[in-house]
């Protein structure tokens, strides 16, 4: 109809027999546009925060999350991105204790990793891809429920392998930090050391994937806006986070985040193998 500025919609209407036409006025979608992007953003930031209290970083509670704004694609390279200003704050803050042979043994393995995985996201559809990082995440997550505490032997070969695994993870899901975390504990580091360690290897992941998610074409320009956004989240959500890290018991808290990671991801499988 000339002069309304919007959508329709058409609704069967049993009384009648008949179709009718609802207009949306164009108001209307801005605002659910506007408020959906608010809502994503507030999920960011408590990504960033359950992450950083849970011990297993954002992307793994990002992302899931992340789907049900966007699509795969989209969502690996918001919250890579985020994921990157997370660590940058990370090194920035604990700078002196990194580990160097751990980075050059775990880190490039997962670095070279992390490309090859990333390369080959744009060949396989995003029905296959749900269906991956779904089984990815509960079978994460049940192995966290029953061995809290696991650990890999630190053998060369084992660090090579691990490295290797969660990069190629990490590029192809986006989200290898779990995994990583598994293998770097069997160092034993202190606490700085290991925060500044796994932040960096995580970084240069993160640096590598992310020029090859941007190829791909993968970052629309209607999201630009968000990459600023994403680094306050990231920044003011990792900062929360440590703060009150210490006040919740976060054995208990993990469980509850790992059954709802469980829970998201079977809707995953679901929407996949339907689609």
């Amino acid at each position: 109809m000339e002069g309304i500025s919007g959508s329709c919609l058409c609704l069967y209407v049993p009384s009648q027999n008949t179709y009718g036409t609802i207009y949306i006025p164009k108001s209307y979608e801005v605002a659910k546009t506007m408020l959906e992007d608010i809502l994503f953003f507030i999920v960011a930031f408590i990504s960033e925060i359950i992450g950083a209290i849970a011990g297993f970083g954002s992307s793994t509670i990002f992302l899931p999350l992340a789907l049900f704004f966007v699509d795969f694609k989209t969502a690996l390279i918001l919250v890579a991105i985020s994921h990157l200003f997370g660590n940058l704050g990370r090194i920035n803050f604990f700078r002196h204790g990194l580990d160097i042979k751990i980075i050059i043994t775990f880190g490039i393995p997962s670095i070279l990793l992390s490309f090859v995985g990333a390369s080959i996201v744009g060949i396989l559809s995003q029905d296959i891809l749900k269906v991956i990082l779904g089984i990815f995440l509960i079978v994460i997550s049940i192995l966290f429920l029953l061995r809290p505490v696991l650990k890999f032997p630190t053998n060369t070969g084992t660090v090579i392998t691990g490295g290797s695994v969660s990069g190629l993870i990490t590029g192809l899901l986006g989200t290898g930090g779990a995994l990583r975390a598994t293998f770097l504990t069997g160092f034993n580091l202190e606490k700085a050391k290991y925060i500044a360690t796994a932040a960096a290897i995580a970084l240069a992941t993160d640096a590598t994937r992310i020029p090859s998610y941007l190829s791909q074409g993968f970052l629309l320009e209607q999201y630009y806006y968000y990459i600023p956004i994403l680094l306050a989240t990231a920044i003011g959500g990792s900062f929360i986070g440590r703060k009150i890290v210490d006040k919740i018991d976060q054995q208990v808290f993990r469980k509850i985040v790992l059954v709802s990671i469980i829970l998201v991801s079977i809707n995953f499988i679901v929407d996949g193998v339907k689609s």
